[in-house]
C-alpha cells in the first residue's frame, strides 16, 4: 500500500466524530478547523496541498499545483497532517462541522478513486490524493452549481466524508439512472457516468420550488445521497432569521401578511 494504514471508530449519532488511532510515525490528513482533539506526542503541522505531493517528488511546482487545485474547489490552500511521534498508540479525533453522517471510505474497495462534493471531505490517512474532478460539457462549469466541480480522492487507504441528514447509499446497476439534486449528491465510485443537466420548463425551474440542474447519474457503480445539503439547511436558517432592528414572531400569520403588504410592524 501507498497510504499509511489507520484504524479508526466512529461516535455519536447526528453530530459525529471519527477518533483515528496512530501507530508510531503514522499520519493522517484534515481540513483545516476540523480537529476536535488529540492526544500528547502527535506532532501537528501545515502542509500545501493534499498531503500526497512528497511522493510524487514534483518539487515546488508539483505543491503549488496541487494547491491550486483546491483552492478551484473553494478549499483552503492548506491541509493539516497530525502524525505520532511516540512510541505507543496515540488518538486524533475530528469532528462533523454540521449535522450528518460521516461516512468512512476505503479507497481500495473502490477501484482506488472516489468523486465528492468541494465540501465533503473530512480527514484521509496520509497519501490520499485530494483533486479535482471536472465535468465533461465545460458550459455546465459556469452554470450548474454545486454539481460541477468535484473533488476526487485517489489511492488505496482510508478517506473519511461528511454529509447532511441521513444518507442513503444506492448501488446502480449497468444502464440504471436516477436524477438527484445537484446539492443531494455526496459521492460516487469513478465508473459511474454522470452529467449535469438542466430542468425542463421554465415554469419548473422559477415556480417548483427546486434547483435549475440535477445531476444524472447512470450506473454501474455506487452512490450516496444527502437528505439535508448544507446549502439548504443554511438557506432556511438564512431566511427564518429576525430582521435586524425587530423580532419575527415564529408562526405569526399576521407577521407575514405585514411583510408581503410593506407594512411597518415597529
Amino acid at each position: 500500500m501507498n497510504n499509511h494504514e489507520i484504524d479508526y471508530k466512529l461516535h455519536g449519532d447526528d453530530m459525529q466524530f471519527v477518533e483515528v488511532e496512530l501507530d508510531p510515525q503514522e499520519t493522517v490528513i484534515a481540513e483545516a478547523g476540523s480537529l476536535m482533539m488529540m492526544d500528547d506526542q502527535i506532532k501537528m503541522e501545515t502542509i500545501f496541498g493534499d498531503g500526497s505531493e512528497n511522493q510524487g517528488g514534483g518539487g515546488l511546482v508539483g505543491k503549488l499545483f496541487s494547491a491550486g487545485k483546491r483552492v478551484i474547489t473553494g478549499e483552503s490552500l492548506f491541509m493539516t497532517t497530525f502524525t505520532n511521534n511516540g512510541s505507543g498508540k496515540k488518538h486524533v479525533s475530528f469532528a462533523s462541522p454540521y449535522p450528518g453522517k460521516i461516512i468512512p471510505m476505503d479507497l481500495s474497495e473502490i477501484d482506488g478513486k472516489l468523486i465528492c462534493q468541494k465540501d465533503a471531505f473530512l480527514a484521509a490517512a496520509k497519501g490520499v490524493a485530494v483533486g479535482i474532478e471536472f465535468q465533461r460539457k465545460i458550459g455546465t462549469g459556469f452554470f450548474g452549481g454545486e454539481g460541477f466541480i468535484m473533488q476526487k480522492l485517489e489511492g488505496d487507504g482510508i478517506a473519511f466524508v461528511h454529509a447532511g441528514g441521513t444518507i442513503h447509499k444506492r448501488k446502480l446497476q449497468p444502464g440504471e439512472a436516477i436524477r438527484v439534486d445537484t446539492g443531494c449528491l455526496v459521492a460516487m465510485t469513478g465508473d459511474v457516468d454522470y452529467n449535469i443537466e438542466f430542468v425542463s420548463g421554465v415554469k419548473t425551474a422559477l415556480f417548483g420550488g427546486e434547483g435549475l440542474f440535477f445531476a444524472t447519474l447512470r450506473g454501474p457503480g455506487t452512490v450516496w445521497i444527502q437528505s439535508l445539503p448544507f446549502s439548504r439547511l443554511a438557506s432556511r436558517v438564512f431566511a427564518a432569521a429576525p430582521e435586524r432592528g425587530g423580532s419575527k414572531g415564529e408562526g405569526s400569520i399576521t407577521g407575514g401578511l405585514f411583510d408581503l403588504l410593506g407594512g411597518d410592524r415597529k
